[in-house]
């Protein structure tokens, strides 16, 4: 080990004075010792500074474990499916001056080449020490195009077995994949995906209960941006029928993921898929474009525009992604939908965490994980972000 690795590992850092969020609650007036790239220990009272630390005097702010997203497909003015190291670095860097200290990049429905691109960036960065990347999703390219919202129309297809199977052979970095199960092999792709470990979501369907039930049983056991690209309740003709919400809300143990910017899910709807489902099966998620975090804040492709600070199709038929950041998703959730900030992240980084099965690393404030953390101030802005103890942003530190 090098001296600079050596310094490195040893580095400590104090987050002092802070209201700190463990899994038994909060910790007034704590101070949180980070050493390395991991959550050395937590004093309950205020001890003798060293010329060893380094301080950030958290002065009551809330300190609390860092998000985790699991469906984010650009930021900075790069999307995923670009498939570079360039545009994954500057798109994960862009999130983390956000509160996003772990992420999931996803691309939208895409040709089998841009997917080996992104898989062969994916393993390279999550060689990397210290890496926040968490793994690949692929959202697509197996979905309804009834229900295609922003996704390329020329992409999406049926599961093809000759197609997925040799993909999800040659890499482990695709740890979670979305499909629309009333497509001809989904049920099939569903199956053989779960049996990978990898996390399996409807998405982007017009699937009504029998058929998400037997998704479920498939190894569906999430739902892509919940609320988004489904129907709910409706009728056909003089009959009504129940529609994907309705029956992901029957079949308890789905977990589901909100795009909590109060826009793709209105603040009351939210507050409603709170008291239904709880913390512990939903996820907030960005679903972010290249134009979030940073990014340009007019044009996206020519299919896509900016407005009423949302994506939507040009022709303003659809919602088509975000420009949502992790911040902002936990602003919206506390002081729009009125749901208790302590739960607000469990959302954002312990059920993420759990879903992708990293909690025994990340997702908690506790001695031993690693050092992802986030300060906010009483107004919910972020004030300071560590990302694998790296310092990542800030405005007040020592």
């Amino acid at each position: 080990m090098t001296t600079e690795q050596q310094d490195k590992v040893n580095k400590i850092t104090r987050i002092a004075n802070g209201k700190i969020l463990t899994p038994k609650g909060w910790i007034g007036h704590g101070n949180l010792f980070l050493k390395g790239n991991k959550i050395w220990k937590l004093e309950h009272e205020d001890q003798p500074l060293t010329n060893e630390e380094k301080v950030f005097d958290a002065e009551g702010m809330y300190v609390v474990p860092g998000g985790i997203d699991l469906h984010v497909h650009g930021g900075g003015g790069h999307d995923f499916m670009e498939g570079t190291e360039e545009s994954f670095r500057t798109a994960v860097a862009a999130h983390m001056q956000h509160g996003t200290t772990a992420i999931l990049p996803t691309l939208a429905a895409s040709t089998l080449p841009m997917i080996r691109a992104a898989v062969a960036t994916t393993e390279k960065l999550m060689a990397e020490e210290d890496s926040p990347i968490i793994g690949l999703h692929l959202e697509g390219p197996y979905i309804n195009k009834m229900m295609a919202g922003g996704q390329i129309p020329e992409n999406i297809k049926d599961p093809d077995p000759d197609e997925y199977m040799p993909l999800l052979e040659e890499t482990r970095c695709i740890k979670r994949c979305d499909a629309a199960p009333e497509l001809p092999g989904a049920l099939a792709f569903g199956k053989y995906a779960s049996s990978k470990g990898i996390l399996t979501a409807i998405a982007h369907t017009e699937a009504e209960y029998d058929l998400v039930k037997s998704a479920y049983e498939a190894g569906y056991t999430h739902a892509t941006h919940f609320y988004n690209a489904m129907h709910g309740f409706h009728k056909c003709r003089e009959f009504k029928h129940e529609g994907t919400v309705e029956s992901v809300y029957l079949i308890e143990p789905m977990t589901v993921e909100l795009i909590a910017d109060g826009i793709h899910v209105p603040p009351a709807i939210l507050r409603l898929v709170y008291n239904i489902k709880r913390a512990d099966r939903i996820c907030l998620i960005t679903d972010a474009m290249a134009c979030s975090a940073g990014g340009s804040d007019k044009i996206y492709d020519k299919r896509v525009i900016i407005e009423d600070s949302v994506c939507k199709l040009a022709d303003r038929s659809s919602l088509a992604g975000s420009i949502a950041t992790m911040d902002r998703l936990v602003r919206t959730m506390v002081q729009k939908a009125g749901i208790p900030l302590e739960e607000v992240i469990r959302m954002s980084s312990e059920t993420p965490a759990k879903l992708m099965n990293i909690f025994a690393r990340k997702g908690s404030i506790e001695v031993g994980k690693d050092a992802d953390i986030v300060v906010y101030d009483s107004d919910l802005n972020i004030r300071a972000v560590w990302a694998m103890g790296n310092l990542v942003t800030t405005t007040t530190y020592r």
